[in-house]
């Protein structure tokens, strides 16, 4: 296949390349020599890097479009600015190639587009799946309700479209788990709040894998949860993160002292999302890592 990929320098886009070497991959980024060199021990020769979308008047030569471009929406606080900044990374590129596949006469063949479990907003205790209908006014769920909808634009006859409400990914490095190590390591981790709010996880092997069996998978369409089968509350999760690094769990982070530290995106550590994957599943998606005890000794087998 020749794939067009955005965000393919972030944090699941890098891993993500790692499985697409057999197909030509035009990848989209601001600084292509940066990329280049970042992703050099990624690119089998098969990857071609672009600036802009600007000299493209359509996606004809395309298979696949994935699009995983975004600002983090964990790395700064939730000013003004940057929840515009959010919004704008998700939603103005997500236009732009629903408007160019729009403009194929023989369009990509399926357009796979990013979003989150944040989507949900706080669901508590309850198990769900894909089917929950969320009528929500939080920041999450309007930022991916919209980026969903615009995605959704792209659906044809010869367009399937696949949303990936993802959870949190777990990788030995970068994102949530970097975030983590360092208090647990030196005997500081705990549960944050009650901890009985629920946290979708995801071992990123089984977040590149599902991507990739999307993309292969020509009747697959529509809301994906990429999150592990097993979801677990912030305390068992923290109490295993101790006993893997085989560490102490005595702490507690009070809630009131991470609204204070983090304001308003500290909804990101507080709403319970018991999400499913059950359309993944039912599609014939075989998880290496459904339980958090086995994910989270793969991912620390190499630290102390």
């Amino acid at each position: 296949m020749k794939v067009l990929l955005t965000g393919g320098t972030g944090f699941i886009g890098s891993e993500l390349l790692k499985y697409l070497t057999t197909h030509e991959v035009v990848l989209l980024t601001r600084t292509p020599s940066k990329a280049k060199e970042k992703l050099s021990h990624t690119d089998m020769g098969n990857v071609r890097y672009i600036s802009s979308l600007d000299d493209y008047h359509h996606l004809n030569d395309f298979d696949a479009v994935i699009n995983l471009a975004g600002e983090p929406i964990a790395d700064k606080r939730w000013t003004k600015k940057q929840k515009k900044h959010i919004c704008e990374s998700r939603w103005t590129l997500t236009e732009k190639l629903v408007s160019l596949i729009h403009a194929s006469t023989t369009p990509p063949s399926v357009f796979i587009s990013g979003s989150a479990v944040g989507y949900y907003g706080d669901q508590q205790e309850h198990p769900f799946d894909e089917t929950l209908h969320v009528s929500d006014h939080g920041f999450t769920h309007n930022v991916c309700a919209k980026w969903e909808q615009i995605a959704c634009r792209a659906r044809s006859e010869m367009t399937r479209v696949c949303l990936l409400r993802t959870g949190v990914v777990l990788a030995p490095q970068g994102g949530a788990l970097s975030k983590m190590l360092p208090p647990y390591r030196l005997g500081l981790g705990g549960p944050i709040g009650h901890g009985r709010q629920f946290m979708p996880w995801i071992h990123m092997l089984d977040m590149v894998r599902g991507i990739t069996y999307l993309l292969e998978t020509p009747h697959a369409h529509g809301e994906f949860n990429l999150c592990a089968p097993h979801p677990v509350t912030n305390k068992l999760f923290s109490q295993t993160l101790a006993k893997t690094l085989k560490r102490p769990h005595l702490l507690r982070t009070p809630k009131w002292a991470l609204s204070l530290a983090m304001g308003e995106s500290s909804v990101l550590l507080f709403d319970s999302i018991r999400a499913k994957p059950k359309k993944l599943t039912e599609l014939g998606f075989h998880f290496s890592y459904s339980r958090i005890e086995p994910a989270l000794k793969n991912l620390l087998q190499h630290h102390d």
